[in-house]
């Protein structure tokens, strides 16, 4: 016996006139969420068991409610297009794309999978991307959009080709965040290693948006200035209009984008916002069970039910079918078609918001609702061709467009106040007849809003320009309350979106993309320029470089145009961003934006940038881009070895002899290894010798002697030929200028005095270190081995000794004409120059001054040390005679120590002379007393050169004949005192 129940359903199922159910009893909608439920549950616990952060992405198959992956909290963020869209029949907008036609195909690679009806798009190799470790890859994949973009400058430099950088600006962020989307879909968010992709997606993508915005208004702006002045001219023409041109509303609205560039560029805006939320849409196609898609199939569902008598719990639902069912009864759907509907409706929203109006009107037809689509069209303009036709008259075409816009409009502003109904259909209403507080509520973004905004003010202006000029045969309906109440401009819409009721949005407003495109849409480059320069100023450690170079090559776009302002701000943002390229390693293209500084700072920014470079391969590499790019190459390496130059370590001076030299520091390396950049090419030979002079001098003054040698070494020893050579080509004469041959001289001033300290201490060395040592007695009664042994010793010690005599003798002589180089140097002495120059550094001639006087009074003493040690006595004294000479002046050298210092060790040399019975001068005497004689000869001399005597020992070192009596009459005095 069947039951009731069953006897019911069986009437119902053998009634024809009832939707058939698909393969099994079951409604699709409770099958649809049964499935989903199962595929979740299932998804759930294979989570559960084994997490994977790499799990491909699945698609649910089901219905409508999964027609879109529009996450409610952002509707902007949700959609993605393709560029180069715009409806054919869009009359009243321009013909004009926004995004380059052309862009270079992707370089990744995509396979289609195709998995439970759903095709799925996955990236099944990742080849330009390569990561290693802990390495974000992101971060590492975006590094080539640098060097891309200063090829994209280089490709096109010149003002007409400003659109084709633009164009390639674009291709290269398309294919960097192309490269990312396939690394960020197969990525967790919150994984700490993938944060810098994360981030670097969205920076570059919102950076992409912007270069878009920049050339479709600049595309018009640079295009149209001349033909705007030219629709200026003819504005008086307007009333010579016929009638017939006024009856097209197509006619009427192409005129107003001709002449009004606001309200032209204002669509090219909304044609932009409309792209951008376009490429965020991953469209999804809806599907039904069944053939012939119904509309509110639940709801038809139960009223087909209550028909057969079949009872129905569900009695606040409509009870017709029409689209106006709803809203007229003041009844509601079924509770599984009010969901369908919401995500039907905001999908279809979703299309409308990015310019995707045929889409919504087949996804109306592919859902049962014919008639929504069919509401979509009364915005079309009006346009009569039979008017216009010079053809066969009886050749009638058809009409375009609505003739009833009007109350169409009328019409689409009632459905977008109404309460009772979805605010996503108020939306989509008030988007097609200009109700702005209606669209509002459904934005979530900073693009929603302005899009917004900027849509209903391009149909405001429209529909006054519409009512202003059309001649009609009857009364157009007036506009809706509330359409003209506010009047709205660029610059009092980003105001209000500023001061927006969402934080959300407020918060974007404050975005440094969205603020860009905000002052790009302005057109007020002189505040883009400023606002960018006060980033620098305060955010410069939080700026990404990816902003930095956006900001960089703004300005160079701008300059390239003729449109750039507030030059010293402009400087220093591309300054920031040269800085960034240094200090992110970009060595390859620094070159390339130094060139776009001012000469100044050119030489200053790229010495910087060699400065840190110490490989010399590289170090030629960068100076040939130098060159390239048309910067100064010899200032600039002059300027690096400046500031390696002067780099303040704090060098201590040094109290011992010039026999110590002290260690090479890290510091000083770098001085040394700083000529390199002067000698790669011989053009700048000559300030590398000057540059080395006083590097040398730096060391030579810390008596930092080996370092200077190393310098002197760095020069090739063809320099002076190659200053000669260099100078004649260029000026057909062999006169160097004074300050080259002042150079020279100091250059060999230097290499004079360190051959003599290199002399000196190599006979300090020999006469302490090379003396050999003398065997030691044989004590005892030895035997006779050990006596022929002692004896063979001795003799081998006495040659040794003569030959070490003989050295000792050689290296004295050497070390003495090597000293004597430098204190008999000609033509003025030792660091004098000998050509006037107007031009001197006076720093150069202290140094130098300075140099003189701490090193001649010490080459004097260890003169004599040599001399003396040697035995060379009456040389020894004949220093008096060198340093009292008016020929070279060197006593101007001395203080009153030195003096003093140099006449007692004198003395000394003048009492051993005493003792080989010479007179203190060195002329022979016959035999003198020694012992006591000694000591009182020595003490006279000590009395005669106390301190006392200095004046007088100073006033007489001047005359030599003087000196000579000095010493004379000191030895006179000493014999009075052993008397």
């Amino acid at each position: 016996m069947e039951t009731e129940e069953e006897t019911s359903i069986k009437t119902f199922l053998e009634q024809g006139d009832v939707p058939q159910p698909r393969g099994e009893e079951t409604a699709k909608t409770f099958k649809r969420r049964s499935n989903v439920n199962l595929q979740k549950s299932m998804q759930l616990l294979n989570d559960a068991v084994s997490p994977s952060l790499n799990r491909m992405t699945r698609t649910p198959r089901g219905g409508l409610r999964y027609l879109s992956s529009l996450d409610t909290s952002d509707i902007s963020e949700a959609l993605k297009f393709t560029p180069g869209k715009r409806q054919a029949n869009v009359k009243h907008q321009p013909i004009r794309s926004p995004v380059p036609k052309e862009v270079p195909p992707y370089q990744t690679e995509f396979t289609e999978i195709t998995q439970g009806g759903v095709e799925l798009t996955e990236d099944m190799t990742l080849s330009n991307v390569t990561f290693i470790g802990d390495e974000d890859p992101g971060n590492k994949a975006s590094r080539g959009l640098f060097e891309a973009f200063s090829n994209a400058l280089r490709q096109s430099p010149a003002s007409h080709q400003a659109m084709n950088l633009l164009q390639d600006y674009v291709a290269a962020c398309e294919e960097q965040v192309n490269i990312l989307q396939k690394l960020r879909r197969g990525i967790v968010r919150n994984q700490p290693k993938f944060n810098k992709t994360m981030t670097t997606y969205d920076v570059l993508k919102l950076e992409k948006e912007t270069w878009t915005l920049f050339h479709c208004l600049y595309k018009d702006r640079l295009e149209t200035e001349e033909k705007d002045n030219e629709f200026m001219e003819d504005d008086g023409e307007e009333e010579n209009k016929t009638m017939v041109w006024a009856l097209s509303e197509q006619n009427i609205v192409n005129r107003l984008f001709e002449k009004d560039s606001l309200v032209r560029q204002s669509q090219l805006v909304v044609d932009w916002l409309e792209m951008c939320s376009e490429e965020n849409y991953y469209e999804r196609q809806a599907k039904f069970y069944i053939e012939q898609p119904v509309a509110w199939e639940n709801t038809l569902h139960n009223l087909q039910k209550q028909k057969r008598g079949v009872n129905s719990s569900l009695s606040r639902s409509i009870t017709e079918m029409d689209p106006d069912a709803p809203c007229r009864q003041k009844l509601s759907l079924d509770d599984l078609d009010q969901e369908d509907e919401k995500y039907f409706l905001r999908n279809l929203f979703v299309l409308i918001r990015a310019g995707k109006l045929e889409k919504a009107q087949n996804l109306c037809q592919a859902c049962g609702q014919p008639w929504r689509a069919a509401t979509f069209e009364g915005w079309r303009l009006f346009h009569d061709s039979n008017y216009y036709s010079t053809t066969n008259l009886d050749d009638v075409r058809a009409i375009d467009g609505n003739p009833h816009r009007d109350i169409w409009k009328s019409v689409c502003w009632g459905l977008a106040n109404e309460p009772s109904m979805d605010q996503y259909e108020r939306a989509i209403y008030a988007s097609l007849s200009g109700n702005l507080q209606a669209i509002l509520p459904v934005c979530t973004s900073w693009l929603d809003y302005v899009w917004a905004y900027f849509k209903v003010m391009v149909d405001t202006k429209v529909e006054q320009e519409v009512r202003l000029l059309r001649t009609v045969d009857r009364k157009l309906d007036s506009l809706p309350e509330g359409f003209e109440e506010i009047e709205l401009d660029p610059l009092r819409i980003f105001k209000d979106i500023a001061a927006s009721i969402d934080e959300n949005v407020r918060i974007q407003s404050e975005n440094w993309y969205h603020l860009i495109q905000k002052y790009v849409i302005l057109g007020d480059i002189s505040a883009l320029i400023e606002v960018m320069y006060n980033w620098i100023q305060t955010n410069r450690d939080s700026l990404p470089s990816h902003l930095l170079r956006l900001m960089a090559h703004v300005v160079l776009f701008l300059r390239s145009i003729g449109h750039a302002c507030k030059e010293e701000l402009c400087e220093a943002i591309l300054l920031t961003f040269v800085e960034d390229l240094i200090k992110n390693k970009h060595r390859g293209i620094v070159a390339h934006y130094v060139s776009s500084l001012s000469p100044a700072t050119q030489v200053q920014c790229y010495a910087s940038f060699l400065e840190e470079i110490e490989d010399r391969e590289e170090q030629q590499q960068c100076l040939q881009r130098a060159e390239e790019e048309g910067l100064d190459v010899a200032l600039i390496t002059k300027a690096v070895v400046e500031r390696i130059r002067m780099r303040d370590d704090g060098p201590s001076f040094p109290e011992n002899s010039l026999a110590s030299d002290l260690v090479i520091t890290e510091a000083d390396k770098a001085r040394i290894n700083a000529i390199d950049w002067l000698v790669f090419d011989e053009a700048h030979r000559s300030e590398a010798l000057k540059q080395a002079n006083a590097i040398m001098r730096s060391f030579i003054v810390v008596k930092k002697h080996a370092a200077a040698r190393q310098v002197f070494e760095k020069l090739p020893s063809d320099t002076i030929d190659v200053i000669y050579r260099q100078w004649h080509h260029k000026t057909g004469t062999g006169e160097l200028p004074p300050s080259d041959s002042n150079a020279i001289r100091e250059y060999l001033c230097m290499k004079a005095y360190l051959d003599a300290v290199e002399s000196f201490n190599d006979w300090f060395s020999l006469f302490h270190k090379g003396q050999p040592a003398k065997p030691s007695a044989v004590e005892g009664k030895a035997s006779f081995t050990d006596r022929v042994a002692f004896e063979h010793k001795m003799k081998q010690y006495n040659i040794e000794k003569e030959r070490w005599m003989h050295n000792l003798l050689t290296q004295t002589k050497t070390t003495r004409d090597r000293i004597y180089n430098v204190l008999l140097f000609a033509d003025g002495g030792w660091l004098t120059d000998t050509v006037e120059d107007p031009e001197a550094e006076e720093p150069r001639q202290h140094q130098m001054n300075q140099l003189r006087k701490l090193h001649l009074p010490g080459l004097c003493l260890n003169l004599h040390t040599v001399l003396h040690s040697s035995g060379l006595y009456p040389e020894a004294v004949q220093i008096a005679d060198v340093v009292a000479s008016e020929l070279h002046r060197l006593y101007q050298n001395f203080d009153k120590e030195s003096v003093q210092h140099l006449l007692a060790m004198i003395s000394k040399s003048s009492a051993c002379l005493l003792d080989e019975n010479k007179d203190p001068l060195g002329k022979l005497e016959g035999k003198r007393s020694r012992g006591r004689q000694r000591e009182k000869i020595m003490d006279g001399l000590a009395t005669w050169l106390g301190p006392g005597k200095v004046s007088d020992i100073l006033a007489a070192i001047k005359d030599r004949d003087l000196w000579r009596d000095m010493i004379a009459n000191a030895y006179k005095q000493a014999r009075h005192l052993m008397m």
